[in-house]
């Protein structure tokens, strides 16, 4: 994988935080690795929560490391209860301007309902992972 380097962003002294967490029971986090580890790579600095985060642990570990985004993951199927919970408490705990992304094993049909939740994009196995880098840069405030 080829992601261009970009330690800082314009207007900002440092690059850009990402926390990536793995929300409620779901116990396979090689994508949620993979992904950060992109992230890393592209300059980025990373916290990854590990297994069997809360919404509140993910909002609580988010609003500590004072990130720019949110990398929600889920095989579980549990996405529709546990991802909208998180932008939820981002907003009210004062940070809904927190960019919050999602992936894993998501039914398209679930996709435009977690968008309405606030959650800005969803990316599914095999995005490239230039993708996801581009996102998160191009729409991280």
């Amino acid at each position: 994988m080829a992601v261009e380097h970009e330690p800082a962003r314009a207007g900002l002294k440092r690059p850009i935080r990402v926390v990536v967490a793995k929300a409620g029971l779901d116990g396979h986090d090689r994508g949620a690795k993979v992904v950060a580890r992109a992230l890393r790579d592209a300059g980025m600095e990373v916290i990854y929560t590990g297994l069997r985060q809360t919404p509140e642990d993910i909002v609580e570990a988010a609003i500590q490391e004072d990130v720019d985004a949110i990398g929600l993951s889920s095989l579980s199927g549990a996405h529709m209860a546990l991802f909208p919970e998180v932008v939820k408490l981002l907003k009210k705990r004062g940070a809904g301007d927190i960019l919050v992304v999602a992936g894993g094993i998501i039914p398209d049909d679930d996709i435009p309902k977690l968008k309405k939740t606030g959650i800005k994009a969803v990316f599914g196995p095999g995005t490239p992972l230039a993708d996801i880098v581009a996102f998160i840069r191009s729409s991280a405030k």
